[in-house]
């Protein structure tokens, strides 16, 4: 039990370090806050409901998991490494990637959701 308590008090401060310092986790958030409602109208099911809000909860995991390298590779060095570009790159393309998935998704429940009215 002592570790689930400590693994939660670390997540906090994950979740509080992020809020307070990257403002793509902040812009995601409120994006997420905002889809809530809007994916209750749009989705035709509960499923896909479901699916329109983990894509979003998806984007900030990948966010999380790219602020973490970033933080890892500014803890090595920082003096320019090509292999540190690379690694940052990378993470930042994993969030590219995961915001045209959601937005592939989001886009065609939208137009699925129009056509329910023609």
């Amino acid at each position: 039990m002592l570790r689930l308590v400590s693994a939660l008090k670390n997540s906090w401060a994950g979740l509080v370090h992020l809020l307070r310092h990257e403002t793509a986790f902040k812009q995601e958030c409120i994006i997420l806050v905002a889809a809530l409602p809007a994916g209750y109208i749009i989705a035709a099911s509960f499923q896909q409901y479901l699916l329109l809000i983990f894509m979003l909860v998806f984007i900030i995991l990948v966010e999380v998991l790219n602020t973490a390298v970033e933080a890892v590779c500014d803890a090595l060095s920082t003096d320019f490494d090509a292999n540190i570009k690379i690694a940052k790159d990378c993470g930042s393309l994993a969030v590219l990637l995961s915001v045209f998935m959601a937005a592939t998704v989001w886009g065609f429940a939208t137009i699925e959701w129009l056509l329910r009215f023609s």
